[in-house]
C-alpha cells in the first residue's frame, strides 16, 4: 500500500513542479513520514527528489545563468550540508510533549513540529498576498542561497525561499528555471551525502523497490507536467499544494503522523 500512495504522490506532485513553484519533497516528504520514521523519510524523499532532478536537469541545465550560480548556490550547498548534520543530530532529541485524544496517546517529537512550522511557512508564502509579492534584490542572492539551502538539508524544503530570491535575479524565464533546478540538484547531492551516514544503520536495502518505483513515478510525472499541464492556472495549483501542505503540517506538528 504504501509503495502505491507514495509512488501516485510522486507522480502527481512532479507533474505541479513545473508551475506551482513548489517542489516534489515539499509534498512527498510529510507522505514518506506516515511510513517511515522522520530521517530516513527526509533521505528517502531526498534520493528520488536528485533522480527527478538529474532528468529536469538534462531538459533545462543549459539554462542556468553561471553568476547566479556561484552567488547563490555555493552558499546553499554550503548551508545544505550545516542543515543536513542538524538533522541527524536532532531525530533523537526527547518528545517535546505526550496527550491523551479519543482515548490514545499522541507524541510530538521535535524535529515534526519544527517540520511542520516549516511546511506552513512555506505554505504561508503562497497564499498570502504579502508573501506572494515578497522579492529580494540580487545583492542578496547570498543570503537567499544559505537559507534555502540550509532548510533543503533540515527538511528537504528550498523551494519557496529559492524563487522568492531568484525571481528578481534579472533571469529570463528559461534561465530561471534551468538555474533553480541545478541549485536544487546540487543542494540535493550534498544533503544526499550526509544522510547517507544513516543509511547504514536504517537498512536502505528493504526499501531499494520503493525508491526506484517511487522515482521513476516522479519522472514520469514531470515529462507529462512538461507537456499537458500549460493550460492550468497557476493559482489554482499553488492554493491546492498549500492547503494540503497547512493540513499535513497540522498532523505532523499535533504528532498525528
Amino acid at each position: 500500500m504504501e509503495i502505491f500512495i507514495i509512488s501516485l504522490t510522486a507522480f502527481i506532485v512532479a507533474i505541479l513542479t513545473f508551475f506551482s513553484g513548489f517542489g516534489l519533497g515539499t509534498i512527498l516528504t510529510p507522505v514518506f513520514m506516515v511510513f517511515f520514521p522522520v530521517d530516513l523519510a527526509i533521505a528517502l524523499t531526498g534520493v528520488v527528489h536528485f533522480f527527478n532532478n538529474l532528468f529536469k536537469l538534462a531538459l533545462v541545465g543549459k539554462n542556468a545563468d553561471k553568476d547566479v550560480l556561484i552567488r547563490f548556490g555555493i552558499p546553499a550547498v554550503v548551508a545544505a550540508f550545516v542543515g543536513s548534520w542538524v538533522l541527524l543530530n536532532i531525530t533523537n532529541l526527547d518528545p517535546l510533549f505526550r496527550y491523551d485524544l479519543f482515548g490514545k496517546t499522541f507524541i510530538v517529537e521535535p524535529v515534526k513540529f519544527i517540520i511542520s512550522i516549516l511546511l506552513i511557512i512555506f505554505a504561508a508564502m503562497d497564499l498570502i498576498p504579502y508573501f506572494q509579492k515578497l522579492q529580494f534584490g540580487k545583492d542578496k542572492l547570498p543570503i537567499g542561497g544559505a537559507l534555502s539551502g540550509f532548510f533543503g538539508g533540515l527538511s528537504g524544503n528550498q523551494g519557496a525561499l529559492r524563487s522568492a530570491f531568484l525571481i528578481k535575479a534579472s533571469l529570463s524565464k528559461e534561465a530561471f528555471i534551468g538555474t533553480a533546478v541545478v541549485v536544487s540538484t546540487f543542494v540535493d547531492f550534498t544533503r544526499l551525502s550526509v544522510y547517507a551516514t544513516r543509511f547504514v544503520s536504517t537498512d536502505l536495502s528493504d526499501n531499494i523497490q520503493l525508491v526506484v518505483i517511487a522515482t521513476l513515478s516522479a519522472i514520469a510525472g514531470a515529462y507529462w507536467g512538461n507537456k499537458l499541464l500549460k493550460k492550468v492556472t497557476l493559482k489554482f495549483l499553488q492554493l491546492t499544494v498549500a492547503i494540503m501542505l497547512i493540513l499535513i503540517s497540522i498532523a505532523l506538528g499535533a504528532g498525528w503522523v
